[in-house]
C-alpha cells in the first residue's frame, strides 16, 4: 500500500514551497462516518497528489459503490487491485462491485480466485457460487456451493446456495435435501421457503411447492411477492384443475385466488 507522506511542491518560479495535502486520517474518517461527499473531495485531493494512492482509491471506490455510481466505482476498485494485487480488501471490494454492475461472471472469477488463494474460506466459496448462478453458469455454481458446505455442512447459507444450484441444474433429490437442511438451519428464513418449494415441485410434489407458495405470499415483501406468485402462476397454468388454469390466465385475480386458497392442482 502507498505511503501517506506529505511533500514539496514547486509554486511559480520561487522555489519550493510545503505544500500538505488532506491527510489520510481525514479521508478515513469520513469514510467511517458514512460522508461520502466528503469521502470525494478528499480523496480526489489526496489522488491529485498521490494518484499511487491505492488506499485511497479504495475508500473513493466504496463511497462511488454507495452513490451507485457503479462504472467509477469498478475503475477505482481496478485502480487499487492494480496497485496492490495481493490485498485481499480490494479484490473483494472489486468483486462486489463487479456483481452490483451486474457482470456476475467476471465477479465470480474475483471471488473464485480468493477461494482458490485460501480455500478454508467459504465465504469466497458462497460468494462466487451465488456469482455463478447470476451468471447462468449452474454447474460451476454446484461445484463452489458443494465446496463451501464441505467446509461448513452446518452453514444454511451455503446449503441455500448448494440448493439453489441444483434446482437449476435439475437434481431433484439433491436439491431437495440441500433445501431441507437449508430451511432448517434458517430457522424458515423465506429464501429457504422458496428455495424448499422449488424443489418440492421439481421432485414431483406439486401440492407442498403451492401451499408454500401460498403461505410464502402472505408474508413476503412486495419484490418477493410479485416472483413467488409468478411461480404459482406457472404451476397452475401447467398441473391445475380448470378453473385454477383460468385464474391462472389473469394475473390480477390469480393473485386474489391464491391468497384465498381458490386454486387447486388437478389430480
Amino acid at each position: 500500500m502507498a505511503d501517506h507522506a506529505d511533500h514539496d511542491e514547486p509554486v511559480g518560479g520561487l522555489g519550493f514551497q510545503h505544500v500538505t495535502p488532506p491527510t489520510f486520517d481525514a479521508l478515513r474518517a469520513a469514510a467511517a462516518s458514512g460522508d461520502h461527499a466528503s469521502v470525494l473531495g478528499l480523496s480526489d485531493a489526496i489522488l491529485a497528489a498521490r494518484p499511487g494512492d491505492d488506499a485511497a482509491h479504495e475508500l473513493r471506490a466504496q463511497a462511488l459503490l454507495a452513490l451507485d455510481r457503479l462504472d467509477e466505482a469498478e475503475e477505482h476498485a481496478q485502480a487499487a487491485v492494480r496497485l496492490d494485487p495481493d490485498e485481499i480488501r480490494y479484490r473483494e471490494l472489486l468483486g462486489e462491485v463487479l456483481s452490483r454492475r451486474g457482470a456476475h461472471r467476471e465477479a465470480a472469477a474475483e471471488f473464485g480466485r480468493l477461494a482458490r488463494n485460501d480455500p478454508r474460506q467459504p465465504a469466497w466459496l458462497l460468494a462466487e457460487a451465488n456469482e455463478r448462478l447470476e451468471g447462468a453458469q449452474a454447474a460451476q455454481s454446484v461445484e463452489a456451493a458443494r465446496q463451501a458446505v464441505r467446509l461448513r455442512p452446518s452453514d444454511g447459507a451455503a446449503q441455500l446456495a448448494l440448493s439453489r444450484a441444483l434446482i437449476r441444474t435439475g437434481d431433484a433429490r439433491a436439491a431437495l435435501q440441500a433445501a431441507t437442511l437449508a430451511a432448517e438451519l434458517l430457522r424458515g428464513a423465506a429464501a429457504a421457503r422458496e428455495a424448499l418449494a422449488d424443489a418440492r415441485w421439481l421432485a414431483g410434489d406439486p401440492n407442498a411447492a403451492l401451499n408454500e407458495y401460498r403461505s410464502l405470499v402472505a408474508s413476503a415483501g412486495a419484490g418477493d411477492r410479485e416472483r413467488v406468485v409468478a411461480k404459482a402462476r406457472r404451476l397452475a397454468s401447467q398441473r391445475g384443475s380448470w378453473p385454477s388454469r383460468l385464474l391462472a390466465a389473469v394475473p390480477p385475480l390469480f393473485s386474489l385466488a391464491l391468497r384465498a386458497g381458490w386454486i387447486h392442482l388437478a389430480g
